[in-house]
C-alpha cells in the first residue's frame, strides 16, 4: 500500500492552498504529499469573492476588483466607496490553473486524479480508499463535506446560502462597471431573506444573482424568473446568458471540530471554515491555511488547533434569528449599512473589532430579537 506523510482529499480553494503552503514552506521539503481530487478542475464551476485593504496574494489572479459598493433595502439605497477596502473577484478556473501548476514546482507534492471513497481510522493513521488505490497517511485534511452530521442534530441552526447567478451581456447600458452591487434587498422577499448580487465588468456586462439565505432551496425556475424580472425593470432589453453558475453554501455555527480525530483533520466548508454568519469563505480559508501552517511548524497536532472566538457566539445568535423569523433579514442587514460605514462591517465580519467596536455594530439593528435569541441560548446551554 503507498504511504505518504500526508495526504489532502480535495483540490477546492482549501485543499490546493494548503498543498501550495506546504509544498513552497522548507518545514515539509523532506515530507511526502498527496493531493488527491476526483475532476480534472479544468472548467470555471465558481467565482470567489472577498474584500481586502490595499494588494494581496492573489491580486495576479483577479478577475476583476471594485472600489465602490452599492445596498439598497426597502428605505435606503447607498452608494459607498470602500476604501482602504477592494473588494475583489477570482474566477476558479484561473484560480485552479495557477495553483495546480503551482505545484508541479513542488517535488514532494503528488498529484491524482482519484475519487475517495473511503477514509479510515487506523491505530497509527488513516487509510485512504479510492476507486483504483489504498493509500497509508498518519495525517489526512479532508474537504470532504457530510451535511448529514449537521442535519441530524438540532442545536444549532443551519441556513443555507443558495444561489444562482448569470454572466450576462446585455442590448442596453444598465450596470456601472465601477461599483459592485453588495446586497439589494429592494426586491420581493416572500418570507425570506432575498437579494441581488451584481458585479459588473462593463455596461453592458456583468454577473447577475438572486441569493438567499435561508433554510430550503428553490426550484432552478424561481431564482432564472427572479434575474429575468430584474434585467427587464433594469431596462436591459435583449440580453446573452453567456454562463451559469449555482451555489448552496451551509451557515450554520455547527461544532465541526468535534469530527476531527487523531488521524483526519477537516478544512475548508467541512471543516467549519466558511463564516457562518455570511457565507463567505475564501479569505477565511486563506487566513485558517497560514494558521495551521504555523501550528505543523510548531510540532503541534492539528486536532489541537481551537478557533472558536467571540464572533463564532455572535454569528450563532444572528443565524437562530434568521432560522426563526427569515424575514426579518432585510431589515437587519438594512439597519446595518444605514448606520454603520461599509469599512466597519468589513472589519467586524473579518473577525478584527474591539468589543466596543462590537457594541456599535449590535446596536445598529432592532434590539429585541436578538435579546430573544441570547436568552433561549443562555437557558439552552451550548452543546461540545
Amino acid at each position: 500500500m503507498p504511504q505518504f506523510d500526508f495526504i489532502i482529499i480535495g483540490a477546492g480553494a482549501s485543499g490546493l492552498l494548503l498543498a501550495n503552503a506546504m509544498g513552497k514552506e522548507p518545514f515539509f521539503e523532506k515530507k511526502s504529499i498527496l493531493l488527491l481530487e476526483k475532476d480534472a478542475k479544468n472548467t470555471n464551476d465558481r467565482t470567489w469573492c472577498f474584500w481586502e485593504k490595499g494588494t494581496g496574494d492573489f491580486d495576479n489572479l483577479l478577475h476583476a476588483s471594485w472600489s465602490t459598493i452599492y445596498f439598497a433595502g426597502q428605505d435606503l439605497k447607498r452608494t459607498t466607496p470602500i476604501a482602504p477596502y477592494t473588494y475583489k473577484m477570482i474566477r476558479g478556473v484561473d484560480f485552479y490553473h495557477y495553483y495546480l501548476d503551482q505545484l508541479k514546482s513542488c517535488p514532494n507534492i503528488t498529484l491524482k486524479v482519484e475519487e475517495v471513497l473511503e477514509v479510515k481510522e487506523k491505530p497509527h493513521g488513516a487509510t485512504v480508499r479510492t476507486k483504483t488505490t489504498s493509500y497509508h497517511t498518519p495525517q489526512v485534511f479532508t474537504s470532504i463535506f457530510d451535511v448529514q452530521k449537521v442535519t441530524e442534530q438540532q442545536h444549532y441552526p443551519l441556513l443555507q446560502q443558495h444561489f444562482l447567478g448569470w454572466f450576462v451581456k446585455t442590448e442596453h447600458p444598465i450596470f456601472d462597471p465601477g461599483v459592485a452591487t453588495f446586497m439589494d434587498f429592494s426586491i420581493p422577499q416572500k418570507g425570506n431573506t432575498r437579494f441581488m448580487y451584481v458585479l459588473p465588468f462593463s455596461e453592458n456586462e456583468a454577473l447577475v444573482e438572486y441569493t438567499l439565505f435561508s433554510v430550503d432551496t428553490l426550484e432552478k425556475s424561481t431564482y432564472e424568473k427572479a434575474i429575468v424580472a430584474y434585467l427587464e425593470a433594469k431596462g436591459s432589453g435583449v440580453y446573452e446568458v453567456a454562463e451559469k453558475e449555482t451555489g448552496n453554501i451551509p451557515m450554520t455555527s455547527y461544532n465541526f471540530e468535534r469530527h476531527n480525530s487523531q488521524h483526519v483533520f477537516h478544512i475548508g466548508i467541512a471543516g467549519g471554515w466558511a463564516k457562518a454568519s455570511t457565507g463567505y469563505t475564501f479569505m477565511n480559508t486563506h487566513k485558517k491555511v497560514k494558521t495551521l501552517i504555523e501550528h505543523l511548524k510548531k510540532g503541534r497536532h492539528p486536532k489541537d488547533l481551537k478557533t472558536k472566538t467571540k464572533f463564532w457566539y455572535y454569528d450563532l445568535l444572528l443565524l437562530d434569528i434568521l432560522y426563526q423569523s427569515n424575514h426579518l433579514g432585510s431589515s437587519i442587514f438594512e439597519s446595518l449599512f444605514k448606520k454603520i460605514s461599509p469599512q466597519h462591517i468589513f472589519k467586524f465580519l473579518d473577525e478584527e473589532t474591539s468589543l466596543l467596536e462590537d457594541a456599535k455594530i449590535m446596536s445598529a439593528p432592532a434590539p429585541l430579537p436578538f435579546i430573544k435569541a441570547l436568552l433561549k441560548r443562555i437557558f439552552k446551554p451550548f452543546a461540545a
